[in-house]
């Protein structure tokens, strides 16, 4: 890396880390529907095994995204107007922000937000390096919760970014919650373009969740490999199996950890019985119908002011303006 790159390289660190997941497991393990936040999926193997995902045939969801940011980057560039600060809630090494920072004119400062400091990291210098004359800012945090935005942000028009339909691992209420709290931290009139995976055929849900070489098997299951890692539990990996399944009356897939037998896992002193067939919930991935996903910000206080949707209608792209 350059020492120009360097020097435009900033860094937050809120400190949400190993004891917040004690805390988060444990409460979870401990409830009768058991659960493990889908916020920890993204260790660093967590993280390269859902950019393979997103390679894959079956998950249409990031090359369909691709496409229509691709093709509508300069609407987009425009709604959000010269000079702004783009703030991605959840950072990635991908095509996204480069395809929006190569569109937008005169952009003052990247701003990625993400709870995985090493991924955060590696993800901001990456950028930092391609683009040596833009300052970059990383910021971990649980972007869900209160976190202050850099001072480099008061340099331009705040524009927030929330890619690959991570608004549907929230259940609708929580979805509203946090569109709400992200535009108290964007401010009145900022932008904000939500990737938003649409509702259609199970048949294609089913085969994006349960891909034939099972690299999203390996994701779900990583969670129990941090666990065992970063906490010192006992998860017998071979003892839990994959599981998504399609709930169209909720509109939602689930993705679930399942015991294939009857045992007891014991996590920082904690022991927690498992029964044959029993889940650990891990993800939920909303999908909406377009009105849907538009009343759902209006009800927050956010404008619906454009959308764009591929012509298979797999999936939309919303720009939303804080009111």
């Amino acid at each position: 890396m350059s020492n120009k790159a360097h020097a435009a390289l900033g860094f937050d660190d809120y400190g949400h880390h190993s004891d917040e997941l004690e805390t988060e497991v444990l409460t979870g393990l401990a409830k009768p529907q058991k659960r493990i936040s889908s916020k920890y999926f993204y260790d660093e193997r967590g993280s390269k095994l859902f950019e393979q995902i997103c390679d894959l045939d079956e998950y249409y969801v990031t090359r369909t995204e691709l496409t229509l940011l691709r093709a509508h980057a300069k609407d987009i560039a425009d709604a959000v107007g010269p000079g702004a600060a783009m703030i991605e809630f959840g950072s990635g090494a991908s095509l996204k922000e480069r395809i929006l920072l190569d569109a937008l004119v005169a952009p003052v400062a990247y701003i990625p937000v993400d709870i995985s400091k090493d991924h955060l990291l590696g993800a901001a210098r990456a950028l930092a390096t391609d683009y040596p004359d833009l300052p970059v800012h990383g910021v971990c945090a649980d972007y869900t919760r209160h976190f202050d935005l850099p001072e480099i942000a008061a340099k331009g028009n705040h524009f927030g970014f929330f890619p690959g339909s991570t608004i549907g691992n929230f259940s609708r209420p929580e979805a509203a919650e946090f569109l709400r709290k992200a535009g108290q931290t964007l401010g009145k009139g900022a932008g904000m373009v939500v990737g938003v995976d649409l509702k259609k055929d199970p048949a294609i849900l089913h085969a994006a969740y349960n891909d034939a070489s099972g690299v999203t098997a390996a994701f779900n299951l990583n969670l129990l490999i941090r666990v065992n890692r970063e906490l010192g539990a006992d998860f017998d990996l071979d003892a839990f199996s994959h599981m998504a399944r399609y709930d169209a009356s909720g509109g939602y897939v689930e993705m679930l950890l399942r015991s294939e037998r009857e045992q007891t896992v014991t996590i920082s002193g904690q022991q927690f019985d498992f029964t044959v067939g029993e889940t650990i919930h891990t993800e939920f991935s909303c999908k909406y119908g377009v009105d849907e996903f538009r009343q759902l910000a209006a009800g927050v206080g956010m404008t619906p002011a454009h959308c764009w949707v591929d012509e298979k209608e797999l999936f939309s792209i919303h720009y939303l303006v804080v009111d």
